[in-house]
């Protein structure tokens, strides 16, 4: 089933339609959809697509030699092509005059098998490829390949592509189109849990709960999910251990540096180093208060940005002995389970702010905001420290959303208004103040009936995010 993916398409076909030879190159993460993404953009167009092997040089060679010559109807009983050179070549002289599509999946697998291959296709493109009507996608999941040794400035291919398509995992609402059949609430559970990779939202079934498709997926040694992390983990990066134990302290709730490299035991600035390279990943990041410039903010913080490593360091990495030892049940039921409302809780925060941002690109909030963010800081007065869950602002600054996020089994109610009002206070006053409050369990008689009165005011039930249209 293909869901999603509206913009990345979009940006194909507007690619696709422009005259002469295009480079795209497309990455991101295992498991995100690229190659589910390029089959569909494949359909109805002639064309080669070619996933590279984890094999030797000699290998992908033939294989894509065997494609090429089955694409051009071909004998197969030919001799691979000598060299990538000639494949190459011969692929730019079919295409001189006719629109042709070839996509090279993996590519970093036959360019780690010949380290000269990337030189060899920057020769070719210079002296072959731009004067014909060949569209060149290259698409690779190594994030560190893609982006230093395609897309870098010391790149042999640096400077040819026309085009780079960042495939990101989807939002909680795409999420939710891989999740039919289930209510709005587990929707947003499934997405805190297993975040938006298509790949692990297909593993879900539909004919179990959520419990029951968690403890299948991951509290058990068997689950397809289980040590997908630390796998992953072990193809991008050295030194596993260390990225295990500073993974396991922010999701234990170190979240300042100095609270995480106490609870590691290691110096700053190799904790920074490894900290940098996470975020390259898209697995974590510095957040600062709204309002503070990242790089001058004494109180930036790190948070994942991938949902399923957030909950697997948190749940499953420091439990494996005992799931291990078959226990990945009572683990899940007696250790886990309790917890995870808190877990969910934080989570829907960025659910709301997903619902904010494509309500703000439909222009279908009472301004365009240009910054969005939570803020946390002192309040003075009381001595206590207050926290704001959404703030979003205009260019100008004179108009701000403050935003109030629970998935909690109660109500929210004019005490909560009340409270979040008193909150934005803390940050400043703007000419005009918004205040949107998020609720799966609805709103009570008397907030309701304030909200009715100022159109300042506003409600959203859980319902209403999955109602964008």
């Amino acid at each position: 089933m293909f869901v999603g993916r509206h913009d990345e398409l979009a940006a194909l076909e507007a690619l696709y339609e422009r005259e002469g030879f295009q480079m795209v190159v497309l990455y991101g993460r295992r498991r995100v959809g690229k190659t589910t993404l390029l089959t569909e953009f494949q359909k109805g167009r002639e064309g080669i697509f070619f996933v590279a092997q984890e094999a030797n040089d000699a290998l992908n060679l033939e294989l894509f030699s065997r494609q090429v010559y089955a694409f051009f109807d071909m004998p197969q009983t030919l001799p691979p092509f000598t060299s990538w050179h000639d494949v190459f070549s011969f692929i730019a002289s079919k295409s001189r005059d006719r629109r042709m599509l070839l996509i090279l999946d993996e590519f970093s697998y036959a360019a780690e098998a010949n380290r000269s291959l990337l030189s060899i296709l920057q020769n070719v493109i210079d002296h072959e490829m731009k004067g014909t009507h060949l569209f060149l996608i290259l698409c690779g999941s190594t994030l560190t390949f893609m982006e230093h040794d395609v897309m870098g400035a010391k790149s042999p291919l640096y400077g040819r592509r026309t085009a780079q398509i960042k495939v990101a995992p989807f939002d909680y609402f795409d999420a939710s189109l891989m999740l039919d059949g289930y209510c709005e609430a587990d929707c947003i559970r499934f997405y805190a849990v297993f975040g938006g990779l298509p790949h692990y939202l297909s593993l879900i079934d539909p004919g179990e709960s959520f419990d029951e498709n968690v403890g299948r997926l991951v509290f058990s040694k068997y689950g397809y999910l289980y040590e997908e992390p630390m796998m992953l983990l072990n193809q991008e990066l050295r030194e596993p251990a260390l990225y295990n134990s500073l993974l396991k302290a922010i999701a234990g709730g170190a979240s300042k540096m100095n609270e995480i490299t106490t609870a590691i035991g290691e110096e700053r600035t190799k904790v920074t180093r490894y900290l940098d390279r996470l975020g390259q990943l898209d697995v974590l990041s510095r957040r600062c208060p709204f309002g503070e410039k990242k790089e001058k903010s004494r109180k930036g913080i790190y948070r994942f940005d991938d949902n399923f490593y957030d909950f697997w360091y948190r749940y499953v990495f420091p439990h494996k002995a005992l799931i291990e030892r078959g226990e990945g049940k009572r683990v899940f039921a007696e250790l886990v389970r309790a917890d995870m409302n808190a877990f969910i809780g934080k989570k829907f925060e960025a659910v709301c702010f997903q619902y904010m941002t494509r309500l703000n690109g439909l222009g279908r909030l009472p301004f365009w905001f240009s910054e969005i963010g939570s803020w946390w800081g002192p309040d003075r007065g009381r001595k206590t420290q207050e926290e704001l869950d959404l703030v979003a602002q205009s260019k100008d600054g004179k108009k701000i959303i403050y935003g109030e996020c629970k998935f909690k089994g109660e109500k929210m109610t004019g005490a909560d208004l009340e409270k979040l009002q008193y909150r934005a206070r803390l940050i400043g006053r703007p000419d005009v103040a918004y205040y949107y409050l998020f609720s799966r369990s609805g709103f009570c008689a008397d907030l309701l009936g304030r909200a009715a009165e100022d159109d300042r005011i506003v409600l959203v039930p859980l319902e209403g995010l999955f109602q964008i249209g």
